[in-house]
């Protein structure tokens, strides 16, 4: 690692300079590593206000850089300054870009970022919101896409879950640090992409930092920063995903929203989003075709197929629900599965069309 990247890793963990204000040092010092190492006057003379001055000097008096990268190392963390080659192309464009994109995935398989589309919306996904997201992140991988979401619960989990068992690439964008799950029911995502070979966490947070409510705006803005196109699918008129779409349409983006019922809460963050001109999606071919995409698809041969495994968990599922339908906690009671074990089988399960939500999280065979 070179020494000024060294700098852009500093500049990361100290919480009161932003992307923003990054910028403006590197203007004024000409480097970070001047910037690190200025004098309280030559900080003070750039009108940053006193106080942050003050808790700046403290910070990089205690904070030691090598520590920290020994810390990214353990955590298998790549840190990826927006200097570096490999910081992704789309996200360098937007104007207040991370100082520091940490990575952590290993996959043997390089993910297309020139094919990104961001499937996000409600924590409280209907069974009509969860049968949409399957549909179109299926079709997505097919073409060769990689799904960007926000690891939260409802939409986000389903779009990664079926990426992953279509066995496909998605990337989680955490509100929290790289190292950390959360939600820690998602585990079975986070550890799909941390080591299993299906895409990457990535994060602007440092290391060991826990989610809050006031980062995750700034986490909405790498979602729509990484994509193409943002797809809003369910949401209530406040839903934080409405926040995804605002950033998306300030950067240039496409954003999609798909219908849903009047009558439907779910449905008011859509609605609005048509009325202010996002595109209404009926299929994933209307972002393909929209984007330019759908001619540079791959063919049919080399398509990736959402694969049935019958494995013995998948089986347990299966021979409880032929007799009789269930909720999903009463479905991880009688099979004595772990609730991550249950909710990855049912995703793959649901995608072959062997089971189905009949409302609620109830589960039962798909008798077709």
């Amino acid at each position: 690692m070179d020494e000024e990247s060294r700098y852009f890793i500093g500049f990361s963990v100290f919480p009161g300079i932003g992307p923003v204000r990054f910028q403006l040092l590197l203007s004024y010092f000409g480097s970070a590593a001047a910037a690190w190492h200025a004098s309280s006057e030559s900080l003070a003379s750039i009108h940053l206000p006193p106080v942050l001055c003050a808790s700046f000097i403290e910070f990089r008096k205690n904070f030691s850089i090598d520590a920290y990268i020994k810390q990214l190392e353990k955590e298998h963390v790549i840190p990826v300054p927006f200097t570096h080659p490999h910081y992704p192309k789309l996200l360098h464009e937007i104007s207040d870009a991370p100082i520091v994109l940490y990575v952590k995935g290993k996959t043997t398989t390089p993910i297309d970022m020139h094919r990104t589309i961001a499937i996000v919306g409600t924590r409280r996904a209907t069974s009509y919101g969860k049968d949409v997201t399957k549909t179109l992140v299926r079709d997505f991988v097919a073409a060769g896409c990689t799904i960007i979401s926000g690891m939260a619960y409802g939409i986000d989990a389903v779009a990664h879950e079926t990426a992953i068992a279509c066995d496909g690439k998605t990337i989680a964008v955490l509100g929290c640090g790289a190292d950390v799950c959360a939600p820690a029911e998602n585990r079975h995502i986070y550890d799909a992409l941390a080591s299993g070979g299906f895409g990457a966490i990535v994060s602007e947070m440092p290391l060991g930092l826990r989610p809050s409510k006031r980062l995750f705006p700034a986490r909405n803005r790498i979602i729509s920063g990484l994509s193409r196109a943002v797809i809003v699918v369910e949401g209530t008129e406040d839903s934080g995903a409405l926040i995804t779409a605002r950033y998306a349409a300030e950067q240039g983006r496409d954003v999609f929203a798909v219908p849903g019922a009047i009558t439907s809460p779910m449905s008011k963050a859509p609605a609005k989003l048509i009325k202010d001109g996002a595109e209404i999606i009926e299929s994933a071919g209307d972002v393909l075709s929209s984007l330019g995409l759908a001619n540079s698809a791959r063919s049919d041969n080399n398509k990736k197929t959402c694969v049935v495994a019958g494995d013995s968990q998948e089986q347990k599922i299966l021979a409880v629900l032929s007799q009789e339908s269930l909720h999903i906690d009463a479905l991880i009671e009688a099979t004595g599965l772990t609730a991550s074990e249950v909710t990855a089988s049912i995703t793959v399960l649901e995608l072959g069309e062997r089971v189905k939500d009949i409302g609620g999280n109830v589960y039962a065979i798909n008798h077709r």
